[in-house]
């Protein structure tokens, strides 16, 4: 069982949705909102497995993990990667 904040999972879930517009990889701040207060759910949710980022030029891309695409598959959310 996945383990994080309400907050987390809502952030969890706008991204897993936006990801089709970004080929699966959303940057962080793109499409979703990139708030101060959200960097420690970010952060709760690399530390539960679902996502790790990576830096390009400036951007940062959020990457889902094999973990966060079957929890956002449970959580109904498909993502193509």
């Amino acid at each position: 069982m996945i383990e994080i904040t309400d907050r987390s999972k809502e952030l969890f879930m706008a991204y897993a949705k936006d990801a089709g517009n970004w080929s699966g990889t959303p940057l962080v701040g793109g499409n979703v909102a990139d708030t101060k207060e959200d960097r420690g759910n970010l952060t709760q949710l690399k530390k539960a497995g679902l996502i790790r980022t990576q830096a390009d030029a400036g951007d940062i891309w959020m990457i889902f993990t094999q973990l966060g695409i079957e929890y956002a598959k449970e959580l109904g959310i498909e993502i193509e990667c």
